[in-house]
């Protein structure tokens, strides 16, 4: 695991600010986390009452990515940070953008789920949810924990299960549009399944995303856009 050195400061304050900044996103990510278990669940399960906690919910995840914005921008004009400090707050922000844009796909899969509920259960795609649901919770928790840890590894393997995210994806694609081809009648409840889908795969997108402002955050290193392979290898380097 690695360290951060974040700054000591003559203001006590200053640490406090830090601290709050980093306790606010951990608890907004407890909550797109339990947003995202119960999406698919509703969905899995064709309860809509739950479905419609998840979309309420959302109004939450706004609120709370309004006040870490402020929070952030407040810290930034007060105390200047620079090098550690400042490469904490910016990783909270953009931290911050993808917990909210989670929460929104966590809200389309829950919008999915009534749909079904009024369309009719549909016949393919139940099982490829449960699992690639199963891994993207996986991937929030293991991201989140690498943030509170600044564990540069722990990140690293979210960015590798993300791979395999996208794998899944792609094969319950091929499957779910074979079987629609051969029943067109299914067409719009599979759709739902579909969308669902795509909304999970997002997830793991936005939890690589997290992923990869921790590294940057502990290492100072940008290692958007670039392969997994490549990642290890500048990060060794590094």
């Amino acid at each position: 695991m690695d360290k951060l050195n974040l700054d000591q400061h003559i203001s006590q304050q200053f640490n406090a600010d830090l601290e709050e900044l980093k306790t606010q996103l951990l608890e907004m990510g407890g909550v797109v986390e339990q947003q995202t278990i119960n999406a698919v669940k509703a969905i899995t399960t064709a309860d809509g009452e739950l479905a419609e906690q998840v979309i309420v919910v959302e109004e939450e995840v706004d609120e709370r990515e309004m006040k870490l914005d402020e929070a952030c921008t407040t810290v930034l004009a007060r105390r200047q940070p620079a090098a550690s400090d400042l490469r904490m707050v910016l990783a909270v922000a953009k931290i911050t953008r993808d917990l909210e844009r989670m929460g929104d796909e966590a809200q389309k899969i829950a919008k999915m789920s009534i749909h079904l509920n009024e369309d009719g259960e549909a016949p393919r795609g139940y099982v490829e949810l449960r699992h690639i649901g199963s891994i993207v919770h996986q991937m929030v928790i293991t991201t989140l924990d690498a943030f509170a840890r600044f564990d540069v590894d722990t990140a690293v393997k979210v960015a590798q299960e993300d791979k395999r995210v996208d794998q899944e994806y792609k094969t319950a694609m091929r499957e779910l549009a074979t079987y629609m081809m051969e029943d067109p009648r299914s067409i719009s409840r599979v759709m739902n399944i579909i969308w669902a889908l795509r909304s999970l795969e997002r997830i793991g997108d936005h939890a690589r995303n997290i992923a990869e402002h921790v590294i940057y955050l502990v290492k100072g290193l940008d290692v958007r856009h670039i392969s997994v392979k490549e990642m290890k290898r500048q990060l060794k380097d590094k």
